[in-house]
């Protein structure tokens, strides 16, 4: 009587795995091929056992999932450690930004109830007109502003807090939008932004955030410092 050789793929679907699976897919860790190649070894045929050749080609293949194994295990580790010393250094260099003048990409802002507020725009080509309309937290437009700049790239303007009666507004939180056209009367983009004063950080679990005029601002909003 005699036992064929089986090999190890043959031999996979008789060995429980303790890998860890990608969706149906089975992924075989060194401990599931150890078994393996001690079961082929079990179940081969004594009078025909496998050649010296295809045993020392299974060793090698044992090594080199044991050494690939462990390579992504410290490699995996070597990233964690490197994410968490980013982030301990960005958090400490974030807190200097503490009392800076920022300009962030965003169309919200922080007004206080008095005095002009400097907001912002960045259009993508040259316009004909350009006007800006201020909204309050309720979705009130407040004030429409005409004849704001109209020259491609970074452009400013103020606000000097009044809605379009002439009545100041109340302190809280505003937005504001643009529409520019050109000279075919095609809309032209733009990208709103605004300038306010870092008053602190807060480090939260999606990032770290700045408070700009009361209001927070993720980081990766933060455009540049600027010099007022």
């Amino acid at each position: 009587m005699s036992t064929s050789v089986q090999s190890v793929s043959t031999l996979s679907s008789n060995v429980p795995t303790s890998s860890s699976t990608t969706g149906t897919t089975p992924v075989l860790g060194e401990n599931d091929f150890l078994k393996l190649l001690t079961m082929q070894m079990q179940y081969q045929d004594p009078m025909n056992p496998m050649s010296g050749t295809e045993f020392a080609s299974q060793l090698a293949q044992f090594s080199s999932v044991e050494q690939l194994t462990n390579i992504n295990t410290e490699l995996g580790q070597s990233i964690s450690a490197n994410a968490v010393l980013t982030q301990s250094i960005n958090n400490g260099l974030a807190a200097t930004f503490i009392g800076k003048d920022v300009r962030a990409t965003t169309n919200s802002f922080q007004y206080s109830g008095t005095g002009d507020k400097k907001l912002g725009y960045t259009l993508s080509s040259d316009a004909n007109t350009a006007s800006v309309s201020i909204t309050d937290g309720a979705g009130n437009v407040v004030r429409t502003i005409k004849g704001t700049p109209t020259g491609s790239g970074d452009e400013t303007f103020s606000w000097d807090g009044k809605d379009d009666a002439g009545n100041q507004v109340g302190s809280g939180k505003y937005s504001f939008s643009v529409t520019a056209t050109g000279a075919d009367g095609g809309a032209i983009t733009s990208s709103p932004f605004i300038y306010g004063t870092v008053s602190g950080i807060r480090f939260k679990s999606n990032g770290t955030v700045f408070v700009v005029d009361g209001m927070e601002v993720p980081l990766s909003d933060i455009l540049e410092i600027t010099q007022e």
